[in-house]
């Protein structure tokens, strides 16, 4: 098992193990000091990797005294998994209580905090696990999509029937070993794309790797039918640690009535409005220094961490 001590590099790369044999690959970020550290486990949205955005949040996080810890799903960036960019909601709730699992029992984390960190498409999965996974002291979302169908109906109709065909012709195409057919992840209206919205291209150039990670922003077809008939929104009141939704004043991506219920029906949560839309929740957005003030305030108002700056 990998461990870390106060002296590590300040992000080092990991390789966690899963069920399947495939490996996972996350970013740690370790603050100074020898810990126990509460930690912030995070993931991506639909067809998006570490690289996309996360780093910002997680180096707050850690100057703040957190331990964060942001990794790709399986089949999606420096993770195993084949094919390539074929998404599974199953599977990555899965990848997320496997880093869950890894990052308790490091020496260095204190299992007993333990927050899960989800952005946009994520959103699904941060629900489903805040209400079941008792590993969990507290969770954050942001920009979240908490209702496929609701999703599924805003798209315009017909890109909606394209999209469909696409994902049954592709689903059709896998059962005879076919490799899959792909979906670009941000468009402008009109065009074929998951993110087909007016400011989908301005969100692909917040979310393109400042590092040079190669991120072939598409997703699967068939991934299409993972998704839209699952509605997390229905389990918000099982949802029973703090709970931070960030949700933007206007979002053409992920329904925003959808996210507001679950802020009314979460027991412990807690609702931000950002400024903007889907995309300005990240660096370089118009909401994004409000946005990760209001999380840093929440982590340490629930699960206060003790700041030991590292020396350079």
């Amino acid at each position: 098992m990998t461990s870390l001590t106060h002296n590590a590099p300040e992000r080092i790369t990991v390789r966690i193990p899963t069920a399947s044999g495939d490996e996972i690959e996350a970013w740690v970020y370790l603050p100074g000091g020898t810990g126990p550290h509460p930690v912030v486990v995070m993931a991506h949205g639909i067809g998006a990797i570490k690289a996309c955005g996360l780093a910002p949040f997680a180096e707050r996080f850690r100057e703040e005294g957190f331990v964060a810890i942001a990794f790709d799903y399986r089949n999606f960036g420096g993770s195993d998994g084949q094919p390539r960019e074929v998404l599974s909601v199953p599977r990555q709730r899965e990848d997320y209580a496997t880093v869950i699992g890894w990052a308790a029992d490091q020496p260095y984390i204190d299992p007993r905090k333990v927050i899960i960190w989800g952005t946009s498409f994520a959103g699904m999965h941060v629900v489903e696990l805040a209400a079941s996974d008792t590993r969990l002291a507290g969770a954050i979302t942001q920009a979240p999509l908490t209702d496929g169908l609701a999703a599924a109906i805003m798209a315009p109709p017909k890109l909606g029937v394209r999209l469909f065909g696409l994902a049954l012709l592709d689903v059709l195409g896998a059962l005879v070993g076919r490799q899959p057919i792909y979906i670009p992840g941000h468009g402008k209206p009109g065009e074929l794309s998951i993110g087909a919205t007016p400011d989908g291209v301005f969100g692909e150039r917040l979310m393109t790797p400042k590092d040079g990670t190669p991120w072939h922003n598409r997703v699967a077809a068939r991934s299409l039918l993972s998704f839209s008939w699952r509605r997390p929104v229905r389990r918000a009141a099982s949802v029973r640690v703090p709970f931070l939704l960030v949700v933007p004043e206007s979002d053409s991506i992920a329904p925003v009535p959808a996210a507001l219920k679950v802020a009314r029906k979460a027991p412990r949560a807690e609702l931000f409005r950002s400024a903007g839309g889907h995309y300005d929740v990240y660096e370089g957005g118009a909401g994004f220094a409000d946005v990760l003030r209001t999380q840093v305030e929440f982590l340490h108002r629930h699960f206060g961490a003790a700041i030991e700056k590292k020396h350079v």
